[in-house]
């Protein structure tokens, strides 16, 4: 793609079906090397990852030859498949329907990325409905609630 230039920050959050806690820390990193390599297959740069019991934050850098909408599917199908046959969860995993996707300018990578990799902080005062429920309203995203995630009570 000669005279092609880009410069496209996403940040793209998803949650685990049934918002179950089935993202247990003892897989936690090998889990988010596998949807950076996945990412990375994709020519895409990822800025920063984390993956909480329920939910994944991740930041990347988008190629233009693929949308988010495509990424997405990929990290989401890979990742499941491969927590299923490594057998991590009883059951199968699975990822739930849908996701945020928020964009950013060069100049906000920096709080973005400390924003994504402080998420065990975070969500010691923000519960994720919350949390997923602020970045809607502070990108003005039309919405209707009914197509929101499954949300079930944080304990």
């Amino acid at each position: 793609m000669a005279n092609t230039y880009t410069q496209i920050y996403i940040q793209i959050v998803f949650s685990v079906k049934g918002r179950e806690n089935l993202i247990k820390e003892k897989f936690r990193d090998e889990l988010e090397k596998v949807m950076c390599g996945i990412v990375t297959q994709h020519k895409c740069k990822t800025l920063a990852i984390y993956c909480n019991p329920d939910h994944t934050h991740i930041f990347i850098g988008l190629h233009p030859t693929i949308s988010v909408s495509k990424l997405v599917e990929q990290i989401k199908s890979g990742s499941s498949n491969w927590v299923n046959n490594k057998k991590y969860v009883i059951g199968k995993f699975c990822w739930q329907d849908g996701y945020g996707a928020f964009t950013y300018s060069k100049s906000q990578i920096d709080v973005v990325v400390k924003y994504i990799l402080n998420q065990p902080e975070h969500h010691k005062k923000q519960l994720f409905k919350d949390e997923y429920m602020s970045f809607l309203n502070k990108f003005e995203v039309d919405y209707d609630p009914k197509y929101l995630f499954e949300w079930y009570e944080d304990n």
